[in-house]
């Protein structure tokens, strides 16, 4: 045991931290943690910080979200689980729903319309088979002709991508930007 690690009756803060993300169904918040052990927030944000530590080089790794901190299966090991549980075939995207997704993402809340204007295609089924998979999903109507629906990307797509939200995402030189001639010679990426 770290000297630097609360205990409690149930033993050192970050094993009691990672039992209690070990059953969450879903991210918990740093709050929720802290009252849940009893502990302050500066003492659970440290305990988090040697969980994580401690979880390097293993199977799981700590996730922070906007809704909170989660255990995840680490990402070298995600095609091992995915044939483990049969996922194989439904966890791959097409290149369709990847652009798609990449353009709701960076631009959200964003439109079908607008959508369908960056790709140049219509994209109801690319949308309608995003929201199946609960990566993104309604979140309102825009102001204007028609008030077609807004849609965002959800806390799955966030969570599957290993992303805390959009301030995670790559930065974009700019939308306007002409596609830089070396991309240009090397053709289309497979």
């Amino acid at each position: 045991m770290s000297p630097s690690s609360p205990t409690g009756p149930a033993g050192p803060l970050d094993a009691q931290l990672e039992a209690l993300l070990f059953v969450a169904a879903e991210a918990v918040p740093v709050e929720r943690l802290a009252q849940a052990t009893e502990q302050d927030l500066t003492a659970v944000e440290a305990a988090l910080l040697m969980l994580e530590e401690r979880l390097q080089g293993r199977g799981l790794r700590l996730q922070r979200t906007r809704q909170g901190v989660r255990l995840v299966t680490a990402a070298e090991y995600g095609p091992l689980v995915a044939r483990f549980l049969n996922l194989e075939a439904t966890a791959r995207l097409s290149r369709a729903a990847l652009e798609t997704l990449a353009i709701i993402a960076y631009r959200q809340p964003i439109t079908r319309p607008q959508i369908e204007a960056i790709r140049g295609v219509n994209s109801d089924g690319v949308v309608r088979s995003l929201q199946e998979k609960g990566l993104i999903a309604e979140i309102g109507r825009a102001e204007g002709p028609g008030r077609p629906i807004l849609y965002a990307t959800t806390e799955a797509f966030w969570q599957q991508f290993g992303l805390t939200g959009p301030e995670a995402l790559p930065p974009l030189a700019s939308w306007d930007d002409p596609i830089p001639p070396a991309a240009e010679a090397a053709g289309p990426a497979e």
